[in-house]
C-alpha cells in the first residue's frame, strides 16, 4: 500500500510541475518530462501492438470461415458456369445436326422427291443397343409401319410398330433385319442382314459366285418390288469378302455409314412424290 501511495505522489508532483511550466508559457519540456513522455509512448506502442495481435488472433478463425465460404461460393459459381457452357455446346451440336437434316431435306431429298418427317430418338432397346429405337413421331404425325428411316448419311431401318405419338424402328444392325441391296458400281446383288455380336457391322450374303466384290465398294438399297425399302439409299462400305460355307456364293462384312452409337435424330420417309414432267 505504501509503495502505491509513493508512486501516486510522484506522478502528482510531476503533473503539477508540468502544469506550472505550461502556465508560464514555456514551450520546451524539461528533461524529466521528456523521459516520462518517451516512457509512456513506448508503453502505449507496446499496448497498441498487443491489442492488434490479440485482435488478429481472435478474428483469424472468423477470417478462415469467411475465406472458406467465399471459396465454396466461387467453386459453385465455376461449376454453374461450366454446366451452362456444356448446355450451350449441346445446343450448338443439336443445331448442327438439325441443320444437316434440313439441308438434306431441301437438297438431295428434294431432288429425289422424298417426303420426309424429322424425328428425335427418345429410347433404345435396353437389351441390345443395335436392335430397336423409339422415335417421338407416331400415327398422329402420319407415321406407319414399314416406312423407311434414314439419316443424311444413310439407311437406319424401318418402322415396325406405332402408337399415337411414338414409333419403334428396327435397325438394320438387328439380326432380324434383311435389306435387299446391291453394290453401287458393279450392280452386284445381295442381301444385307444384321450380325449377332457384330458390334454394329452388317453381313451381306448371297453374292453371286460369278460377280465377286472387294473391300471399299459401296452398298446401297436395291429397291426391288419385294423390298420395303426405297431404292438407292446408301447402306455401308464393304470391309472384307470371303466365300460362304457352301462355296456357292460370296459373303461380305459391311460397315454401315450411319453411326448407330450416336444416333439422335432421324428422317422417316413418309412418301415418294412423282417427278414432275
Amino acid at each position: 500500500m505504501g509503495k502505491r501511495l509513493f508512486f501516486l505522489v510522484i506522478l502528482l508532483v510531476v503533473a503539477l510541475y508540468v502544469m506550472r511550466v505550461t502556465a508560464h508559457g514555456r514551450v520546451e519540456v524539461p528533461p524529466l518530462g521528456n523521459t516520462l513522455v518517451d516512457a509512456f509512448a513506448t508503453v502505449e506502442q507496446a499496448v497498441t501492438r498487443a491489442g492488434r495481435l490479440a485482435r488478429d488472433v481472435l478474428t483469424f478463425p472468423f477470417s478462415l470461415v469467411r475465406a472458406s465460404q467465399r471459396a465454396q461460393e466461387l467453386s459453385e459459381r465455376v461449376d454453374l458456369l461450366e454446366s451452362e457452357l456444356q448446355q450451350v455446346r449441346e445446343y450448338q451440336l443439336e443445331n448442327e445436326r438439325l441443320k444437316r437434316l434440313l439441308d438434306f431435306q431441301s437438297g438431295p431429298a428434294a431432288s429425289s422427291h422424298l417426303e420426309l418427317a424429322a424425328a428425335a430418338v427418345i429410347g433404345r432397346d435396353p437389351g441390345s443397343w443395335f436392335s430397336t429405337i423409339t422415335i417421338n413421331k407416331g400415327r398422329a404425325q402420319g407415321i406407319k409401319t414399314n416406312m423407311t428411316v434414314i439419316t443424311p448419311r444413310g439407311l437406319v431401318g424401318r418402322v415396325i410398330s406405332t402408337t399415337s405419338q411414338t414409333a419403334t424402328v428396327l435397325l438394320i444392325t438387328d439380326p432380324r433385319s434383311a435389306v435387299s441391296a446391291l453394290v453401287q458400281d458393279s450392280r452386284t446383288p445381295g442381301m444385307v442382314e444384321g450380325m449377332a455380336g457384330g458390334a454394329g457391322n452388317l453381313h451381306m450374303i448371297h453374292i453371286p459366285n460369278d460377280m465377286p466384290v472387294k473391300a471399299g465398294q459401296v452398298v446401297v438399297t436395291s429397291g426391288t418390288s419385294r423390298s420395303i425399302f426405297i431404292k438407292g439409299i446408301p447402306v455401308g462400305e464393304i470391309v472384307s469378302v470371303k466365300r460362304d460355307p457352301t462355296g456357292l456364293f460370296f459373303e461380305a462384312v459391311v460397315r454401315p455409314f450411319v453411326d448407330f452409337n450416336r444416333l439422335e435424330e432421324v428422317l422417316v420417309v413418309t412418301g415418294v412424290r412423282s417427278p414432275a414432267l
